[in-house]
Order: structure tokens, then C-alpha cells, then sequence
């Protein structure tokens, strides 16, 4: 295995794996983890250049994507999962759904805009100017206020950040700016939820109809009142979303279909 794969809940037990954002780890999902791992197998790997698997230079979403396809080929009996992505985690799944669906049994997929960004220069330029001071106190600060994350989680959150190196900030930061639906997504059967929160940026949100037309089996819905990194702002809902899909139930009432 080269990335490395946090394992919770009982092994014969639907799984659900959980991708989380740039310059984060897997320790953005321990809300829903203590959750879901009562009943759902959980699998939440670090991916490359974060967390405990920053030895491993990040690639590409897409190389990314296939690292996780051999997660749950290598870990899930019958080589299948239901795939929750934030971010980043979002990109990835969105590319795993699209090359991998034979390892997608459904894909919910957060915060992703396929949307063209105006001046994507300049945010080149910014992102590579932020690069040598991402991992400062002051920045880690400014970004958990940007992300709404809660007050408890906020050492958490910047020793989370620290393990990620300036390469794989700098790679990811230059493909999202670029990033389109992989042209294979009208092959995919599974079932793809798109997602943002309300506040996110208006690109993101209007991403999700694209989202949602680009996937056969594709649906998009809002979630009030949260902004990107939602599921630390209303964990009980992202939680309840996420079991929802994995159980073949309705969605919350609270979630704004699109």
C-alpha cells in the first residue's frame, strides 16, 4: 500500500471512504468517523503529501484517484465502496468515479467548482506566493477563519496542515484552478451527489448543475447556512447525509436539492 489508510468499524460492514481536503489529513473526518464507524466500515486515507503519507510526492487528482482505487480493491471484500469527498478529497473522487467505477458503488463529492476561474494567472501566482508561508501561524489562523472551523479544532487543524508539503500546495492549488469533468464521466453508472454549502464561492455552487448533468445518475443540493468545510460546521448533518446515501435512504429535509 503507498498511501497510508486509517481503518474503522466493522470490517463486514458497508464501507465508506472518506478523502479529505488540501492541507489537511484524514483528521478533518474524526467527527463523522466516531459516527459512522458504528455500524460502517470507514476507511480514511492521508493522501500523497499530506498527513502520514508525505513522503510521497503528489502526482496528479488522477493518479490520486487510482492510489484510492487500490485502497478499496486491496482493503474491501468485493472491492467496492461508497466514496465521500471534500475539496480536494472532491476532485479526487470525482475522478475515481469517473475511471474507477467499478470501484464506486456512489460518490458524494463537496466543494468542487469545473467552472473556468476568471485571472487563473494571478491565482497561480498567489498560490505560489503562499506556498513558503503556509505552514506560519498567522496564515494556519487566517485559513481556519476563512474555513469557519470550530474553535476546539483549531490546534488540530494546524498540526494537520503542517504535514503538508509546499510541493503537493502548490501542484493541487494549479490543477484545481484548471480542473473539468474528466471525459469519461458520462460512462459512469453510480450514483454522484454534488454538494456545496450556501456560502461557498458562486462558482462553486454553480458547478453543481454541471456536476450533476455530467454524471447519468448525477443529483446536486445545497447546505444552508456553511460555507467549504462544512462537515466541521454541521457535522450531525454531513454525517446523516453520508449515511443516507449509504443506506438508500431520502437525503435530510435540511439539504436544498438544486
Amino acid at each position: 500500500m503507498t498511501i497510508f489508510v486509517h481503518e474503522a468499524g466493522p470490517e463486514d460492514a458497508p464501507a465508506v471512504v472518506l478523502l479529505h481536503g488540501v492541507g489537511t489529513t484524514g483528521w478533518m473526518w474524526n467527527r463523522q468517523v466516531d459516527a459512522l464507524a458504528t455500524d460502517l466500515r470507514v476507511l480514511v486515507p492521508d493522501l500523497p503529501g499530506h498527513g502520514k503519507s508525505n513522503a510521497l510526492p503528489w502526482r496528479s487528482m488522477s493518479d490520486t484517484a487510482r492510489l484510492v482505487a487500490e485502497v478499496i480493491t486491496t482493503l474491501v471484500p468485493g472491492g467496492r465502496a461508497h466514496v465521500v469527498g471534500l475539496s480536494l478529497g472532491g476532485y479526487v473522487a470525482v475522478h475515481l468515479a469517473a475511471a474507477h467505477c467499478e470501484t464506486v458503488i456512489g460518490a458524494i463529492v463537496s466543494g468542487v467548482n469545473v467552472r473556468p476561474f476568471p485571472h487563473p494567472g494571478r491565482l497561480r501566482l498567489i498560490g505560489a506566493l503562499m506556498a513558503p508561508v503556509m505552514k506560519l501561524g498567522p496564515v494556519l489562523r487566517a485559513n481556519a477563519r476563512a474555513l469557519n472551523v470550530p474553535a476546539e479544532d483549531l490546534d488540530g487543524y494546524q498540526d494537520a496542515a503542517r504535514t503538508t508539503t509546499r510541493q503537493a500546495f502548490r501542484k493541487v492549488n494549479d490543477e484545481a484552478l484548471g480542473f473539468r469533468l474528466p471525459a469519461r464521466s458520462g460512462d459512469c453508472p453510480c450514483p454522484v451527489l454534488a454538494v456545496a454549502g450556501e456560502n461557498e464561492h458562486d462558482l462553486t455552487k454553480g458547478s453543481l448543475s454541471d456536476i450533476a448533468a455530467g454524471f447519468p445518475s448525477g443529483e446536486a443540493c445545497l447546505a444552508p447556512g456553511v460555507g467549504h468545510g462544512w462537515n466541521g460546521e454541521k457535522p450531525e448533518l454531513f454525517t446523516a447525509m453520508i449515511r443516507a446515501r449509504v443506506v438508500n435512504e431520502p437525503l435530510p429535509g435540511e439539504l436544498v436539492p438544486v
